[in-house]
């Protein structure tokens, strides 16, 4: 169309996952609208596509419900300022990437005002809050899902939706290749690994770190060969892993970043719940889940909780695919009983990995994209 003026597209991720998505989507409206322009929140991905962050990203990644008091006050300040920017600015269309609480509201309000909305990457409503669906029925015009069992929830509840796959079920290879990943980390090919993976944030490496280094402490007693590697998510994880790590003598092998390769590279995984589960699962390694949270919101959340189960994993495979171990009972004895029979091989969770990994495998970017285009031309 000649002399149609670029479209306006406005996006907020709230934390590095919400980033990667928002980069890949980018990437994928870029390929069909050139000229397209990019206003909101995002992180170093999402600026080096050509987003106009109106603030660091970093400022949103905040976790846990009795945490994110302390922050109240700012967050709110941030959220009333960028809703104003927003409705000055008139985007073509509106895209809350993840972080619920913040950007639902925000898509309420502009929808209120004629902007289109979307959400991509579901709250777990169909686990608990599910209120929150009659939030999400009026402030958005579709619901972009990762997973299919999300799809389903919001169909019977009238959202409109449309399941995209995972991008990184597009980008992770079927087939791990182990080796490779060795030698580019330097860690011996014959040896056993642990990969450790507590968390991103500082409040769960906080409640984490110890006792994963606990855990391995022990298990390295029983198997006296045993590697480990940990991917630190930033510089300041790195410092307090180091904290945490003097006085051990453990054969530790701290990653800047590098999570995927060090999945790649090792046996099982010591994993805490989240993200990273489901890049576990894709690299079809072996893994505990376990997690800590302050003591009052997980005895809020055990309240609130609907669901079975809280990993990403068995969430997908609607089972116990994976052990979960979680607050009083994540105890260094516990994981490391638990973990110790994975090392020694564990098909069932591998295969049923390798199925969900298939149905999760549909060009998530594009599919996004085209759902998103169509919404903003209807």
């Amino acid at each position: 169309m000649e002399g149609a003026k670029p479209l306006l597209i406005a996006l907020v991720a709230g934390e590095a996952s919400g980033d990667i998505l928002g980069a890949g989507l980018m990437r994928a409206l870029k390929a069909r609208h050139p000229d397209a322009r990019f206003i909101g929140v995002g992180g170093p991905l999402m600026e080096a596509e050509g987003m106009q962050s109106y603030f660091p990203m970093e400022r949103l990644a905040v976790m846990g419900l009795v945490e994110v008091l302390g922050r109240l006050r700012e967050l709110l300040a941030r959220r009333k300022a960028l809703v104003a920017d927003l409705l000055s600015a008139r985007p073509d269309l509106f895209v809350g990437i993840d972080a619920p609480d913040f950007t639902l509201n925000i898509e309420l309000q502009l929808r209120q005002a004629g902007i289109k909305t979307a959400h991509y990457v579901s709250p777990s409503v169909w686990a608990w809050r599910q209120k929150r669906v009659l939030k999400i029925r009026q402030g958005c015009d579709l619901m972009l899902t990762l997973f299919p069992f999300e799809a389903r929830f919001y169909e019977e509840q009238g959202v409109p939706v449309r399941f995209v796959g995972h991008s990184l079920a597009d980008t992770i290879a079927l087939e791990p290749d182990r080796a490779t990943a060795r030698q580019a980390l330097g860690l011996p090919e014959q040896a056993q690994v642990v990969a450790l993976m507590p968390g991103s944030r500082g409040g769960e490496v906080k409640r984490l770190g110890a006792l994963f280094f606990d855990t391995a402490e022990r298990l390295l007693a029983q198997r006296p060969g045993l590697r480990f590697v940990l991917p630190c998510a930033n510089a300041q994880r790195r410092q307090q892993l180091e904290a945490m790590l003097a006085g051990r003598a453990l054969p530790v092998t701290l990653l800047d970043g590098q999570s995927h390769l060090a999945l790649e590279a090792c046996d099982v995984v010591l994993i805490a719940s989240g993200t990273a589960t489901l890049e576990a699962l894709l690299y079809k390694r072996p893994m505990v889940v376990a997690y800590r949270l302050a003591p009052l919101t997980f005895w809020l959340l055990k309240r609130m909780v609907t669901s079975p189960w809280v990993s990403l994993p068995n969430l997908l495979a609607q089972k116990a695919l994976v052990p979960e171990v979680l607050q009083d009972d994540a105890t260094p004895d516990r994981l490391a009983e638990t973990l110790s029979p994975l090392l020694d091989g564990q098909q069932h969770q591998t295969e049923g990995f390798d199925a969900i990994h298939r149905t999760l495998r549909r060009d998530a970017s594009n599919q996004a994209a085209e759902a998103l285009l169509q919404l903003i031309h209807r």
